[in-house]
């Protein structure tokens, strides 16, 4: 079950407009997202509210891990766009992980469009080995 979250708070996408006008809908299911870079960012959003389902209903099929996992205790803390064209969006997040390390996370991400709706097929880690580049520490 998806971490409740309130409708009139920006949108922890950070596009600076509210949950409601933002990413909600397309969480819901009222919507679909019309473009690559906003089914990544309710994307970035479903994780940071632990909402498995909508991560499998945007990915697709052939890709998506059967041990998809979205409540492991990781926190989602920022996001950054780089850069979004055609069918691929480049994006950093900031994290805080279980056990209590920060990390960044910059991937290249790429979409295709099936059926009328955009999904997540792959992504390539740009910034370190193992997908998350240590920060400094620092108070929540």
């Amino acid at each position: 079950m998806p971490l409740p979250y309130p409708a009139l708070k920006p949108c922890p996408c950070q596009s600076g407009r509210s949950f409601a006008s933002c990413c909600q809908p397309a969480l819901n299911a009222e919507r679909v997202a019309q473009t690559p870079e906003a089914l990544m960012r309710s994307r970035y959003v479903a994780y940071a509210l632990q909402d498995e389902a909508y991560l499998r209903r945007t990915w697709a099929a052939e890709t998506c891990p059967d041990d998809l996992e979205a409540t492991d205790g990781t926190r989602y803390q920022g996001l950054r766009i780089h850069r979004a064209e055609g069918d691929t969006v480049e994006f950093s997040a900031k994290l805080k992980l279980p056990d209590g390390r920060r990390g960044t996370l910059r991937e290249r991400s790429t979409f295709e469009q099936r059926g009328g709706e955009w999904v997540y097929v792959d992504g390539v880690v740009l910034n370190s080995q193992a997908g998350v580049t240590d920060t400094p520490a620092d108070k929540d």
